[in-house]
């Protein structure tokens, strides 16, 4: 492949793409391969045939129109990475040449990343935190598992902290049932700090069959700004008192939670061990994050509107995903219920669309700085790591045939690789 540079302004170029017999040949060869899957061969079902047979019953241009699509398709990225050039959305392309079987030139025009200056990638002055697990953590987690191997006991008596209570209740503001505050038959363990304050300690002292009225406040900085400092009323009935008797921790303790325990020092070290990958997985990512952001404070990195509008629809789509999946109808009534404005959210998610849109564009700048990128091989290992994850998934399987999506996969283990890159040279 021979590729020619013009740039037409500081934003936009034109890129004159040559491709030769070897470079034609794998693309015919797919095209081939495709069209034959669909053509009817008499003595054959369907898409069976031998792709020499079936090639003599496809229409010669429906074969060549395949070819050079597959072509163009397949190079005309390379053909702007070639020349340090990403273009923010596909090409505009117009085949000026084709000889099937020899030859064939294109020009691929389009809209490109603005110039990236990056700072001193390599010295970004970023510390990476430790991993430090603490004995709280350990104990926090003994007590999780001792919780699940509880024994549970029905009892009439007054509740107290660590008995785990049955209740009904109503939460209401300015005597209206505000949502999210209604729950029936809802389990609760006295003391877990699972309620707002006063909730739970308002519990204690009252027997099955109590009803009364909890008034409490939410606090300043509660996460739903409609109830924030608000004043509340919770009418409640407890129904159900357990008392819940959790097993000591000590050898016979670590033996009930797994066979491969044979004391308890060794269910401790177990869990400090998965405590500490846990931790260091997070502080990695965390890392990474760190080391991005540094990047972007010292360079200089245009953010084009049509990128950001992109990252903003993401959000945008996500967000009403999650909306829904919460039984709210839509994302400005999901926000209106978090108790912001529409106003203030877009504004707030303008600034996360800019700073995503600036980090993919230094990665990318980076991986091309640095020559960064995947072989075949790779993409191949990937893709059939994918499928082995999708395999109950036909549609998913499919997709991946698709050269876009192909294409997709390749610049994401560019980007991870170039991140791999960037935390080696600052570790």
């Amino acid at each position: 492949m021979k590729t020619k540079f013009k740039k037409i302004s500081d934003t936009r170029v034109e890129i004159t793409v040559t491709l030769e017999k070897s470079d034609l040949k794998e693309a015919e060869e797919k095209a081939l391969a495709k069209l034959a899957k669909e053509v009817r061969v008499e003595g054959f079902r369907k898409g069976k045939a031998p792709a020499d047979v079936a090639k003599k019953f496809i229409p010669e241009n429906d074969l060549n129109a395949e070819a050079i699509d597959i072509a163009i398709r397949t190079s005309v990225i390379p053909a702007f990475r070639e020349h340090e050039k990403m273009p923010l959305v596909m090409p505009n392309v117009n085949v000026t040449k084709y000889v099937p079987g020899e030859m064939a030139e294109y020009t691929a025009t389009a809209e490109i990343i603005p110039e990236v200056k990056l700072g001193d990638y390599k010295n970004l002055k970023v510390k990476k935190e430790k991993a430090n697990v603490t004995e709280t953590q350990i104990k926090e987690i003994l007590d999780n598992l001792a919780n699940s191997f509880a024994e549970k006991k029905a009892i009439k008596r007054a509740a107290k902290l660590t008995d785990e209570v049955v209740i009904d209740f109503v939460g209401k503001k300015d005597g209206e049932a505000f949502k999210g505050g209604t729950a029936k038959d809802y389990k609760l363990v006295l003391g877990s700090k699972t309620f707002i304050p006063g909730f739970e300690d308002g519990i204690v002292g009252h027997e099955p069959g109590d009803k009364f009225d909890l008034k409490l406040t939410f606090p300043k900085d509660y996460g739903v700004k409609d109830l924030a400092g608000k004043k509340v009323v919770f009418e409640t009935l407890l129904k159900q008192i357990n008392e819940v008797k959790k097993p000591e921790f000590d050898d016979k303790f670590a033996q009930k939670v797994s066979p491969e325990f044979k004391t308890l020092k060794d269910l401790k070290a177990d869990i400090k061990k998965n405590l500490e990958m846990q931790d260091e997985h997070r502080l990695n990512e965390k890392f990474k994050d760190d080391l991005i952001a540094k990047l972007i404070e010292v360079s200089k990195i245009p953010a084009p509107d049509i990128l950001i509008e992109d990252q903003m629809k993401i959000i945008r789509d996500d967000m009403t995903r999650n909306a829904m999946s919460r039984g709210v109808a839509s994302l400005e009534e999901f926000v209106k219920l978090s108790g912001e404005t529409m106003e203030n959210w877009e504004k707030e998610a303008k600034k996360v669309a800019e700073t995503r849109v600036k980090a993919s564009m230094a990665l990318q700048n980076l991986s091309l700085k640095e020559k960064i990128t995947v072989s075949d091989d790779e993409v191949a290992a990937k893709i059939a790591e994918l499928k082995e994850v999708y395999k109950k998934s036909p549609e998913a399987i499919k997709s991946l045939k698709d050269p876009n999506v192909k294409m997709d996969i390749k610049n994401r283990m560019i980007i991870e690789k170039t991140l791999d890159y960037l935390v080696k040279v600052n570790s």
